[in-house]
């Protein structure tokens, strides 16, 4: 379940640049579609917080899984 929630995750994340850079080529605006590149890196970072090993070799979803929560 935990490998669908980051997969749509990250979907969303490049829907998000996609749309920022579609958003800023029609209309010019910058605020908006800045906005959204901030917040598809926002979710990029909490994907990688929850995948990238720590110190001990294991990543934080690994140990969620084993707990029996994922």
């Amino acid at each position: 379940m935990t490998d669908i929630v980051l997969s749509i995750v990250m979907m969303a994340a490049l829907a998000l640049a996609a749309g920022a850079i579609v958003l800023w080529r029609r209309t010019g605006l910058v605020k908006q579609p800045a906005l959204m590149v901030l917040l598809a890196v926002i979710a990029v970072v909490n994907v990688l917080i929850w995948t990238v090993p720590n110190s001990t070799g294991e990543a934080p979803i690994e140990q969620l899984k084993a707990a029996g929560e994922g």
